[in-house]
């Protein structure tokens, strides 16, 4: 199907679909990559610190107060 200017909404659709599979796949690969042994206990870790230091700060501004 064409319209006016020549262009096949077809291919479009069949490039839309390619992209969003691709897209889909990165995806995907990115959270097994974020779920591998390595990369989670890292990021386990990386949160602990962030919730010790967030704790830390909050004591220090109660004492402040």
């Amino acid at each position: 199907m064409q319209d006016r200017d020549g262009h096949d909404h077809f291919d479009a659709e069949r490039r839309l679909q390619r992209s969003v599979a691709s897209v889909l796949r990165i995806i995907h690969a990115a959270q097994a990559e974020r779920q591998a042994p390595p990369v989670r206990a890292a990021r386990q870790h990386l949160g602990q610190i962030y919730r010790a230091t967030r704790l830390a700060r909050a004591k220090e501004r109660l004492s402040a107060s």
